[in-house]
């Protein structure tokens, strides 16, 4: 499963696991603070995983400078997923220490608080990677059609590395994201973008394209929405990373900025 539906929302699984990961550092923290063994952390669990993501993003913003010098209201927009983790996590856990340093009556309830998190959250994140990569060694065994109506095997497709993008043309942040992905193209020639369009006609698919640089012989249709099924993606977009011999690199629910983009793009190098 790469993505979860919780009503009109969608959510990727990683996301999902710091969720609960926070949940569960909060939990924990303020079990430990009723039994009498500290102060509750919460409130400071949550402002120091506010810290971490800011920082995350910060970091992630100054590394890809380039991308976001060229439109810098894609800053705040964090649905491009662009975080680099290590960052905010060393940050974070130095403003803990030095947090529990000056409150010794904080160090049990927050220490504990925040390796169950932790701890939760590595353990579930690698078990899941293991599990998708183990899951989509190969593509999937899906079959899918050209704009012609020509039926085509995913698989076929193997052979250098791969980007594959569910989309519609009805889907904004598709449209948003499709020059993105589109210019990126052009600048990595060593890899194939393929773009599989969801419950969509030829004819729907060839208006968008006269306006965007769409090319029709990048495009495959998935008229019953196979390969969402067969990868557990339940939204649009999703971006997938594959290997030249089909293996899941990585994911990405939602829209990608150029930033994003770029550094999904560094799994095949």
């Amino acid at each position: 499963m790469l993505s979860l539906s919780v009503g009109p929302f969608a959510l990727s699984l990683q996301h999902l696991l710091i969720l609960l990961a926070l949940g569960l550092a909060s939990v924990v923290g303020w079990r430990l603070a009723r039994r009498g063994l500290g102060s509750n952390p919460e409130a400071l669990v949550f402002r120091l995983f506010v810290l971490c993501l800011v920082v995350a993003r910060g970091a992630f913003v100054l590394r890809y400078w380039a991308q976001y010098r060229e439109d810098p209201w894609q800053i705040p927009d964090i649905r491009d997923g662009g975080f680099l983790l290590w960052p905010g996590l060393a940050v974070s856990g130095l403003t803990a220490l030095i947090y529990a340093w000056r409150r010794p009556a904080a160090r049990v309830t927050l220490g504990w608080s925040l390796v169950s998190g932790l701890l939760f959250w590595a353990l579930a994140s690698g078990g899941s990677q293991w599990y998708l990569q183990e899951r989509h060694a190969q593509l999937p065994e899906v079959t899918l059609h050209t704009a012609k109506g020509e039926p085509v095997a995913l698989r076929s497709y193997q052979g250098q590395p791969l980007v594959v993008n569910l989309w519609a043309s009805w889907c904004p942040p598709c449209r948003r994201e499709m020059p993105v992905l589109l210019d990126m193209q052009k600048r990595h020639p060593q890899v194939r973008f393929l773009f599989v369009n969801h419950g969509e006609t030829a004819q729907i698919v060839a208006s968008f394209a006269e306006t965007t640089g769409l090319d029709l012989g990048q495009v495959a249709f998935d008229s019953q929405g196979d390969l969402g099924r067969a990868l557990g993606s339940v939204a649009l977009p999703t971006t997938l990373f594959y290997s030249a011999e089909g293996k899941l690199l990585g994911s990405h629910l939602g829209e990608l900025s150029k930033a994003s983009l770029d550094h999904a793009l560094e799994a095949f190098e």
